[in-house]
């Protein structure tokens, strides 16, 4: 029973329990009600913090907006010009009140926003874009829509705007602003067709990166900053921007370039490289493509209001000078004199060809405004040979100049043409030329053919080969004078070889034939130098044999010089001999002189005796010449040779030139002697003036 009567108590319990919870929760969902009720009745309406609250006013009693009107400003029904903010908000009651709540419109870090207002004054007809008012970023409607607190009385207009967002976040009533970033389009759809070409804005942004700022120096063909820091991209970098605007007054009648406006000033009109429009066109800007440029750096540019076309900066390089062709300025004084009437030269502010040229360097030349023409002012070559140009392709349509010579030859003419340019000439050949390459194409390659082609008429193939260099001298001499006419000079002129085709290759052959001949006198003067060689071997090799001998040579020498004094040392042994000899014959000599003189003295006193009997002998016969012939017939008779020789030998005419007369010796004189007495001829003794005395034959020897 006891535990019956404890089930009983804890149900009861329970049960109490329970309604007590109900008792709360009912509590608690009619508070609710009474405070949803209440805050309805009040109007009460919650907006986030990173929220706004766009206000739609249903009806009202100050009736509707005013024709062509899409914001509220004086209560009027529909879209009201004030947001709600984070927070609660109250008599917004429902049945009168619509609250569209939307983000906080973000324009990214780095990025621009684009606004559209749907409401404002219409656009004048020379406009393209909305003014620029003083609104806090577009935040505060009201001042846009009526112009409060701007100190220049502007009133917003509808369409695109001049102003632009950037990086934030901001309140904007999207009822009255489309806001068009790079991750979104912000805006309050209210009518479909609104959308579509909202999207397509965006779209056409984003294909010219309009969300971008406008970087003038990044490389223009790659983004990533490895490819900016690369060599190869440095010259990319180097860049400059043209801008185009698009909103604004045409430019003057005549000018394709609209002048460079408001930069250099200080104050409102300094439109900061056409990053304040208002200020651009309170300076007097133009719309169209400008002629100042943007030089490196970031800009944030509304490209709905201006376009920029990144492009190179001109470059001058070192060894040329840049002639400015300006297609922007008033129409200037012809600066290059009466005489000169090839065109005007004018001053820098001026169009046509300016007078100062552009040294070498970097310049932001708007090449919409002019043309650089680049001149050379070092010397340059230029080539007439077929198949090949120098770097600064002037030459590259020029050909070998076919040439016909005196003798019927029809060689290629090579030529080399060095050239150079005065700086300060360099706009007047481009008055004369138009350009560099114009002035060899049209007048230089005319002019050295002709000349060259004139020559070639009147001397052979010979002698085009060999007075070369007289040729050579003579055009560089005649053609400077011709340059000079186009203020050019002609530094020198070199020619090369004559060539013909492969197939009829004559000046081959006849440089074959004088290879040939001038071979010969090479090969006589190779002999003539082997001679000499072969002389200057000889001798080489004789001084090789007397070097190798000088030791011998040295030791004969000395043995010759022993030999001497020996010899001489004999010598003066055999001279002391000598002289003892000589005193010892001398005293030998007188001793036998003594003995001669008595031996003498007899003989001469046996002599003289025999004489006295001789001489008797020939008186007694009484011719001295009878004498003689008995004695030689005597000595004939005794004599063992045969009187008559059995053979005479003759041997040629006397010695007194007699050519009939045979020499017959001493027996033939005789003969002649004594034929001669007899018949009384004259002797040849007598002939002579030559006596013969018996005296004188007396003392002949017997025979």
């Amino acid at each position: 029973m006891e535990s019956a009567r404890q089930g009983i108590g804890a149900a009861a319990d329970l049960s109490v329990w329970s309604g007590s919870l109900w008792t709360v929760f009912l509590v608690i969902v009619l508070s609710l009600l009474a405070i949803t009720a209440l805050a309805v009745l009040l109007g009460t309406r919650y907006v986030a913090n990173n929220r706004i609250g766009i206000v739609e006013k249903l009806w009202s009693l100050r009736g509707s907006l005013a024709e062509g009107r899409m914001v509220a400003l004086n209560g009027e029904a529909g879209f009201q010009a004030e947001l709600l903010r984070g927070g609660l908000h109250l008599f917004y009651w429902p049945w009168q009140y619509r609250v569209h709540r939307h983000p906080l419109t973000t324009v990214p870090q780095g990025k621009i926003g684009y606004v559209f207002a749907r409401d404002g004054e219409a656009l004048r007809p020379e406009q393209t874009l909305g003014q620029s008012v003083e609104c806090n970023s577009f935040q505060d409607a009201r001042g846009f829509l009526m112009g409060a607190g701007n100190p220049d009385g502007l009133v917003g207009q509808r369409g695109r705007q001049r102003a632009i967002l950037r990086e934030g976040v901001y309140a904007i009533n999207l009822a009255l602003f489309v806001v068009l970033t790079e991750d979104e389009v912000c805006h309050l759809s209210v009518q479909h067709h609104d959308d579509d070409v909202v999207l397509a804005w965006r779209k056409q942004l984003a294909e010219i990166k309009g969300f971008d700022p406008v970087v003038i120096g990044q490389s223009l063909k790659a983004d990533t900053a490895a490819a900016a820091d690369t060599d190869a991209d440095a010259n990319d970098r180097d860049t400059i921007g043209v801008v185009t605007v698009h909103d604004g007054p045409t430019p003057e009648a005549g000018q394709i370039i609209a002048p460079a406006v408001g930069n250099a000033a200080i104050g409102p009109l300094n439109h900061n490289n056409f990053q304040a429009p208002e200020a651009f066109l309170r300076a007097g800007g133009r719309r169209g493509r400008q002629y100042a440029t943007l030089t490196d750096g970031t800009y944030f540019i509304n490209r709905w209001f201006a376009t920029v076309e990144i492009m190179p900066k001109t470059v001058v390089p070192i060894g040329f000078v840049g002639v400015v062709v300006s297609y922007y300025g008033k129409q200037g004084q012809d600066l290059s004199g009466a005489a000169f009437r090839h065109g005007e030269r004018v001053a820098d502010d001026e169009r046509g060809v300016r007078a100062n040229t552009l040294g070498p360097g970097k310049y932001p030349f708007n090449t919409y405004a002019g043309h650089v023409h680049l001149v050379p002012t070092t010397n340059f070559v230029l080539h007439w040979i077929t198949g090949r140009t120098e770097n600064h392709r002037y030459d590259e349509t020029l050909r070998s100049i076919d040439l016909v010579t005196a003798d019927a030859y029809e060689p290629l003419f090579p030529l080399s043409v060095v050239v150079h340019i005065d700086y300060q000439k360099a706009p007047n050949v481009v008055q004369r030329f138009g350009d560099v390459k114009k002035l060899i194409t049209q007048t230089l390659d005319p002019m050295l053919s002709a000349y060259f082609r004139d020559i070639a008429h009147k001397k052979a193939m010979l002698e085009l080969l060999h007075e070369r260099d007289l040729i050579q001298r003579e055009a560089k001499k005649t053609l400077r004078d011709r340059f000079a006419e186009f203020d050019i000079e002609l530094v020198d002129v070199l020619i090369g070889k004559p060539a013909t085709s492969e197939a009829n290759d004559q000046i081959e052959t006849l440089l074959e034939q004088l290879r040939q001949r001038q071979l010969s006198r090479e090969q006589v003067a190779t002999y003539d130098s082997q001679r000499i060689a072969a002389e200057k071997l000889q001798e080489l090799r004789l001084a090789q044999a007397g070097a190798e001998m000088q030791t011998e040579l040295t030791k004969s020498q000395v043995q010759i010089e022993i030999v001497r004094n020996r010899a001489e040392a004999s010598l003066a042994e055999a001279r002391k001999r000598a002289e003892q000899t000589v005193v010892t014959a001398d005293a030998e000599g007188k001793a036998k002189a003594l003995i001669g003189e008595g031996e003498a003295a007899r003989v001469r006193l046996e002599g003289e005796a025999e004489a006295a009997v001789l001489r008797q002998k020939i008186e007694s016969l009484g011719e001295p010449r009878l004498y003689s012939l008995i004695q030689i017939a005597a000595a004939l008779s005794n004599s063992k040779q045969p009187l008559v020789p059995e053979r005479l030998f003759v041997s040629g005419a006397s010695g007194n030139g007699d050519a009939g007369k045979i020499d017959h010796g001493m027996l033939g004189t005789l003969i002649d002697l004594l034929v001669a007495e007899k018949v009384g001829a004259p002797m040849r003794g007598d002939e002579a003036g030559v006596s013969t005395s018996s005296a004188d034959v007396a003392r002949a020897p017997a025979v």
